[in-house]
Parts: structure tokens; sequence; C-alpha cells
């Protein structure tokens, strides 16, 4: 067997690492592209405005972190990432995530969590963790989705109606608890704000899907409160520059770790799944799941070091950029350009939108993010995937994201398994003349020996099942097991096929295996079971050898 060398292995790394680093091609027909790409840079950032701002209030940590990120991240990820029409940025399901932070130990607690996230995602793609996406199943995205969005929609009706957030950990408690105080204490004009942000938000795209429909909402919003002295809370003044890089104080580290694990998991999710989407809408060659974590997990050190949020993938973001036109990472990069000469040059215009408005933006955009025809496609598909989607959304909304995708992941597993055991079966078969001498010896065997053949896979949630299916009269005295189909075998099986084998020769009966696989016979083995320990005549490439040896048996015992 060939070793590598350690110049191969050396070289073999280098090329890994070369892979995940930025290249020439990533700007490949640049000349060409650059004025769809300003225009899709431009347009995405317009988009991208109110919702960075909306998501960094949302988060508690205010509303120039969220553009600082969307800035920050922004950039990093479109150079680094492994898609070319990719925008990240902060995001609803990252918001979800913080609040409890930021609740619990300060808005300071964000940025050393968003390194310590970063190097989590940047260890991830190294390990090329990036294809493990294929192994999430689909009805938990939606159902994650879906409960994502009802959270950051339950989250923003306190301030939709101009009531202060109630003291409570759960988003839709807190909900019901701010319109009960609302029915109780109404402010109409906070509503009235509410109800005219959603319904531009919501309306404009149906006229003509490219207008800007949440930068319209909220700049007709503002002129409103201006025009007519509405009271209602405003978003501040903001900094008149990007704050200056520094690394924070992480204080308990340990302590830090698991809200780390959680952004680092859904940023690596997120963005994962926003790729994929981009795939879909653009013509570039397919993301690189590896360089994409790689670039997500650079963004968030970087966001994190300059006073940003963690931050992922945005798909909403994602797919105006993709149907705007975009070709090369160029108009991410444009985008964040974008808003930080806005940063510069409109902070005080930016302070004066109303925090109303922000919230009716993000109920609206809640509601986008469930894609109604996949939920309504896993929803008509099987009991088992209702079911996943039904236990992820509502343990999202219940819990945190983490332990509803664990919830989800469990229910998912569990149902797989009980399918796949399913197929497990051992079907009795007609005994052939091939190998036999005469009609007579085939009479004798055809009524003494029974042929099985297993197939499927025989594991732990199939061995119970596999035993009873087997049925023998007193008249049988050879049994052929045919293994050839035998797609797999653990621990559990292989103990089940040495207590069959077992029950049939304390009751007499000889046993004979056709095509045992050398991977299974060494699993059999493992587990001091036969057939891999019986006598080396036991063991068969063929059925007829099979046979005719069963036919020895029969005249011995004549």
């Amino acid at each position: 067997m060939h070793r590598a060398l350690p110049a191969e292995r050396s070289e073999a790394v280098n090329s890994r690492v070369r892979a995940l680093l930025p290249s020439g091609a990533d700007y490949a027909g640049l000349r060409r592209s650059w004025p769809r790409d300003l225009a899709a840079g431009i347009t995405v950032a317009v988009v991208a405005l109110p919702l960075a701002l909306a998501f960094g209030v949302a988060s508690g940590v205010g509303a120039a972190a969220g553009l600082v990120t969307a800035v920050i991240a922004g950039a990093v990820a479109a150079v680094f990432g492994g898609s070319h029409v990719q925008v990240s940025g902060p995001t609803g399901a990252m918001t979800v995530v913080l609040i409890p932070l930021v609740a619990a130990h300060g808005a300071g607690v964000v940025y050393p969590v968003a390194i310590l996230a970063g190097v989590l995602v940047v260890a991830a793609a190294v390990l090329r963790v990036g294809r493990l996406l294929a192994y999430v199943p689909w009805p938990l995205v939606e159902g994650f989705t879906v409960g994502i969005a009802a959270v950051i929609a339950a989250q923003e009706v306190p301030s939709g109606l101009g009531i202060a957030k109630p003291d409570v950990d759960n988003a839709a408690v807190g909900a019901v608890v701010a319109v009960g105080r609302f029915a109780r204490h109404p402010y109409w004009p906070a509503l009235a704000v509410l109800v005219l942000t959603m319904a531009i938000t919501a309306l404009l795209p149906r006229l003509h899907r490219s207008l800007p429909a949440g930068l319209l909402a909220v700049a007709v919003a503002t002129v409103a409160v201006r025009v007519f002295g509405l009271s209602v809370p405003l978003l501040g003044a903001l900094p008149a520059g990007l704050p200056v890089p520094h690394l924070p104080a992480f204080g308990d580290t340990p302590a830090l770790l698991g809200p780390a694990v959680t952004v680092a998991f859904l940023a690596a999710l997120e963005s994962l799944l926003s790729a994929q989407v981009a795939d879909g809408l653009s013509d570039r060659p397919r993301y690189d799941p590896d360089r994409e974590l790689l670039g997500q997990g650079l963004a968030n050190i970087a966001s994190g070091i300059g006073g940003g949020l963690p931050a992922t993938g945005a798909i909403a973001r994602t797919a105006v950029n993709a149907r705007a036109g975009a070709h090369t990472r160029v108009a991410a990069l444009v985008h964040a350009g974008v808003l930080a000469l806005i940063v510069y040059t409109a902070g005080p215009l930016v302070g004066q939108i109303p925090m109303v408005a922000l919230a009716g933006v993000l109920i609206v955009t809640a509601y986008r993010m469930i894609d109604q025809r996949a939920v309504r496609a896993v929803v008509g598909s099987s009991a088992g995937d209702r079911l996943v989607l039904i236990v992820t959304a509502v343990a999202t909304v219940a819990f945190d994201l983490l332990r509803a995708v664990l919830a989800g992941l469990i229910v998912a597993g569990v149902l797989a398994l009980a399918q796949l055991s399913r197929t497990v079966s051992a079907t009795a078969e007609p005994v052939t003349a091939d190998g036999l001498d005469d009609d007579a010896e085939h009479e004798l065997v055809k009524r003494h020996v029974l042929v099985y053949r297993v197939d499927g896979p025989l594991f732990f949630g199939a061995a119970a099942r596999f035993l009873t299916t087997f049925a023998t009269s007193s008249d049988v005295r050879v049994v052929i097991l045919r293994l050839g189909s035998l797609d797999m075998l653990d621990a559990t099986g292989a103990r089940a096929l040495a207590d069959l084998i077992d029950d049939l020769e304390q009751r007499g009966i000889v046993v004979l295996v056709k095509c045992l696989e050398p991977a299974h016979a060494r699993m059999l083995r493992q587990v001091n079971a036969p057939p891999a320990g019986c006598p080396a005549d036991h063991l068969f490439g063929d059925l007829p050898a099979a046979l005719a040896h069963a036919q020895s048996h029969l005249a011995v015992g004549a």
C-alpha cells in the first residue's frame, strides 16, 4: 500500500489551504460585469439599511452596531467567502440568539462572543465541516425558519405598539403581555405608524418587485411623524463614523463558550443555507461550503473587533443581490461601501427614524422569511416530516435555537431509524433443483430444507423485528441463510443473527450460510458470534453448493 511521503502530504495541505483563500478567479468577468455589480450593490444597500438598523436595535445593542456589522462583516465575507453573490450582515435569526444574551450579560458581551464564534467557524472550515449541511433534514430547516420568524415578529410587538418591553424571557409571552397592556392603555399614534409602515412594506413589492419597500416605508413613516408631530420614540443620533477597532475584554471566557457555540452553529447553518439559495438564483459556479465557513468566521472575528454584532449570510439580501444581476463579489463590497458612506454622512438624518417604523419593517420581514410553498410541501409530504417541522418550530419559540435544532434532529433521526428498520426482511424462498442429482433428492430437500434471503440493514433498530420474521416447521432439518443482500450489520444485528443461529442449532437444525461479506464476517467475529466462527464447510459462495451440502446432511441423518 502506497504511503504518502512528507512532501506529498505537505503539498496536499498547501493545496487545501490555497483552495480556501481568495484568488483572481473570484473576479473573473469583472471588466464586463462591473456596471451590473455596481447597480446590484447599491440596490442591496438600500434594502439592507433599514434591516441593519432594525436588527441592531432589536438585538439590544443599538442601531449603530447593526450598521457596523453590515459594513465590516459584509466586506470581509464578500472577499473571503465561498459564494460569489452572498451578502452578509446582521440577521433576524442571530437577533433571536443575542437578545437573551444581552439581557443576561449586557451589550458588551456580543463582541467577545462574535470573536469566539468566528474562531469556531474558522476551525469548522479547516476541518471541512461545511459538507455536513447535506445531513440536515429539509423539514427541520423549514421548521427552524418558521420558529425564527415567529420569534422575530413577537419581539417587535412591544416596540410596534409603543409599549416598554415586558421583563420576561420568552418573546411570545412578552408579545402577549404587551398586547394586554396596550388594550388597557392604548396609544393610537404608535399603532397608526405601525400599520402604515407594514402596509407600505407589504404592498409596494406588488406594484413593482424592485422597489425598496422597507426604505420607502421608513421614509414615509418618518415624514408622517414629523408633519403630524406624533410623540413616538425615535432611533436617536448615530456615531459620526465607524468605531476604532479594538480587542474587547473577554472576562469569564468559559461562560461565553456556550453562547459562542450557539452563535457559531447558527452563523454556519444560516450562511450555508443562504449560499445554497444563491446558487439557485445565479449562474455563477457553485459555492464552496468550507470556504464560505472561512469567510463567515473571519467576518465574525472582524465584526467583534470592529464593534459589530455576530453576522451570517442573509438570505433576503443575497436574493436581492442575485436578482439585481450581481456577477462578482464586487456587488457585496459596494453594498458595504454604500452603508459606510451613510454612516459618515447621514447619521443625523437616520437618527430621526421612528422605532415603531423599524418594528413594522421587521414584522413584515419575519412573515416573508417563511417560504409558504415549501412549508405546504413539507406538511403535505408525510406525518413524520410534519412532526419534525412542528417540533422544531415550537421548540424555537418555546426554548432557544440550539435546543430546537437538537430536538428536530432527534425526532428526525428516530423517525428515520424507525423507517429504516422496516426495510429489513427475511423471505422464505422456494428450493430449486440446482446442484441436486435427481428429482427424489429435490423432493427430500424441499421437505426438510428452508432457504431464507435476508435483505436490508440489520442494525439495533431492526434486530427485534428480524427475529420475529423467522418461522420453521418440525420437518425442517437444514436452514440456509442467504446474506448476500444484507446492506448493513452492526453489533446488535450481529448478536440477533447469532441468537437466531443458536436457537436453530439447539433445535437440531443445521445452519448454512451463503455469501457472507468480509465486513459482516469481521463484525460477527468482533462480537464472538457465528456464523463467522462456524465450520468452513458451512460457508458457501453460491446456492447450488449450499443445497448440495444440505442434501448430504439429510442423507447422513436418514
